[in-house]
């Protein structure tokens, strides 16, 4: 998929700010599962969601800690490989993967939409 991920466009059509923190959530879930199966690496993730305008716009329209944590996190997946050893980072980007998993979670948990 070498095409970007921009938040700003995909998320424009919600104006309920449930509806885009949950929209958010079930995203991050798929690109947390395809970080998880090897479908993507960390830096294909950081080029087509985790950069600067998705980060900017979490920050500026979500106004959400844990959405932005996980945008963080995300950004700082690949940097585990430079700084570790390899079966070290290994096991620490797939705790990171779960607690980024555990954030959505917590974001769609967080206030249940209206039926």
């Amino acid at each position: 998929m070498q095409q970007t991920i921009e938040l700003e466009s995909l998320l424009a059509r919600t104006h309920d700010s449930q509806q885009r923190e949950a929209a958010f959530a079930l995203l991050g879930l798929g690109i947390t599962e395809s970080l998880s199966s090897g479908a993507r690496g960390a830096l294909e993730a950081m080029r087509e969601f985790f950069h600067a305008e998705n980060c900017l716009y979490v920050k500026q329209t979500l106004h959400s800690r844990v959405a932005d944590e996980f945008m963080s996190r995300g950004i700082q997946l690949a940097d585990l490989f430079d700084i570790l050893p390899v079966d070290e980072a290994q096991r620490e980007y797939q705790r990171e993967i779960a607690l980024m998993r555990a954030l959505c979670l917590r974001l769609l948990a967080s206030e249940p939409l209206a039926a």
